[in-house]
């Protein structure tokens, strides 16, 4: 392989932010912070959603509103089809 022109692979902490759960893989992704985690500093890459809070790998559902928009949609379609109960209603 040639050098200098493959990204630089290392070990990078990806934070769930929904439920601050943190792990450790390997990326390429280029990224300004870095956190402590088990010891040693590591570039972080914040996420909203893991395998730690996703509906389908946690049996949980709960609707992500961000910014009003299910209540937005809601309010224009009503719950007319809807395969969940509206929520705060």
């Amino acid at each position: 392989m040639r050098d200098g022109i493959h990204p630089n692979y290392r070990e990078v902490v990806f934070q769930d932010m929904s439920i601050d759960f943190k792990f450790i893989t390997r990326s390429t992704i280029n990224t300004r912070d870095t956190i402590e985690f088990e010891g040693k500093t590591y570039p972080l890459v914040k996420i909203e959603v893991s395998a730690e809070s996703h509906p389908f790998y946690t049996g949980k559902h709960k609707i992500v509103d961000t910014a009003g928009r299910v209540d937005k949609f809601r309010k224009k379609f009503g719950t007319v089809g809807s395969k969940t109960a509206a929520t705060g209603d």
